[in-house]
């Protein structure tokens, strides 16, 4: 005979994404390790501990990235102890964001700033050259350097301070998401949770987008650094090691990056007089390089020289 209904089992409902955001909310917000989408917060408490500022932009709930998400929030032995010596922040919508300062490549659903209490950025981290897969552009023994790169950074600020000044970018056509064409009529600089919090989200790829959209709108050639921004070294035959902050791999035959000098085993230090912490930093001196091509001076640590 079938099962009786009352011992049938009941088919368990897949949750909506509402649902998902309001229960990442309420399990980071309980844990209290992370201050949860509050940069104000973050900088004023970096400012009063004196401590470094890190701050993780994740599109909620991204189920493309959610793995390492959840393994970086979790309490990985390793990422732990380095996150204690941080202020972190967990920003999960890009409503109200200042794009003077949080400039990235807005097609990630996954980047983080390490940055001073005085807004300078230590270094970024996060990318991916494939639309799923990360294996191959991050991974957590490449976070950890990067936290220890930046600890190190803030232990000696008053040295390097002057060096990171590139790692911030010119000043942006607007400076919030949702004063950006064919957002403002949409959005605000909050998250509505006391309604649908869900459509209430601007999300990091809606920024490149309406930038593009601005542009055709005016009639304008979309610029070569907006239509195709933040180069992955791979398009100049660098292939870097996840695991490390800017150490070589691979130099592709017959590529710039061959051209060049590189090697394999090549530790490269500085990019345009930048400390590297992570192949998102190189990236980000590739962004900067005019569109018609330039010279970027590397310093290069080979074999012990």
């Amino acid at each position: 005979m079938p099962p009786c209904s009352a011992h049938r089992p009941t088919p368990s409902r897949k949750k909506t994404r509402d649902q998902k955001v309001r229960e990442d909310r309420e399990k980071v917000t309980t844990d209290g390790f992370w201050i949860y989408n509050d940069l104000e917060t973050g900088f004023r408490t970096a400012r009063q501990t004196g401590k470094p500022l890190l701050v993780v932009l994740r599109c909620i709930p991204c189920e493309e990235c959610v793995k390492l998400d959840d393994e970086l929030v979790d309490q990985d032995p390793v990422l732990r102890p380095l996150l204690e010596q941080f202020v972190c922040v967990r920003q999960v919508s890009t409503n109200g964001l200042d794009l003077s300062l949080f400039q990235f490549d807005t097609d990630q659903s996954f980047a983080v700033f390490m940055l001073n209490a005085d807004r300078t950025i230590y270094g970024r981290f996060g990318t991916r050259s494939h639309r799923t897969e990360w294996i191959g552009d991050v991974s957590l023994k490449g976070l950890a350097v990067a936290l220890q790169g930046a600890l190190r950074l803030h232990g000696m600020y008053p040295q390097v301070q002057q060096s990171l000044a590139g790692k911030t970018g010119p000043q942006p056509r607007e400076t919030r998401p949702e004063l950006l064409p064919g957002l403002r009529e949409k959005y605000t600089d909050q998250l509505n949770y006391s309604g649908d919090v869900v459509k209430s989200c601007i999300h990091c790829h809606q920024i490149g987008d309406a930038i593009r959209d601005g542009y055709r709108a005016a009639g304008q050639a979309i610029p070569e650094d907006v239509l195709n921004p933040y180069p992955h070294p791979r398009s100049l035959g660098l292939v870097l090691n996840p695991d490390e902050a800017a150490t070589v791999r691979e130099v592709q035959s017959g590529s710039l990056a061959e051209k060049a000098g590189f090697q394999a085993g090549d530790q490269i230090l500085r990019m345009a007089g930048q400390p590297l912490l992570s192949l998102a930093d190189v990236q980000w001196v590739l962004h900067q390089v005019p569109a018609g091509g330039g010279m970027v001076a590397a310093d290069v640590q080979r074999g012990g020289q």
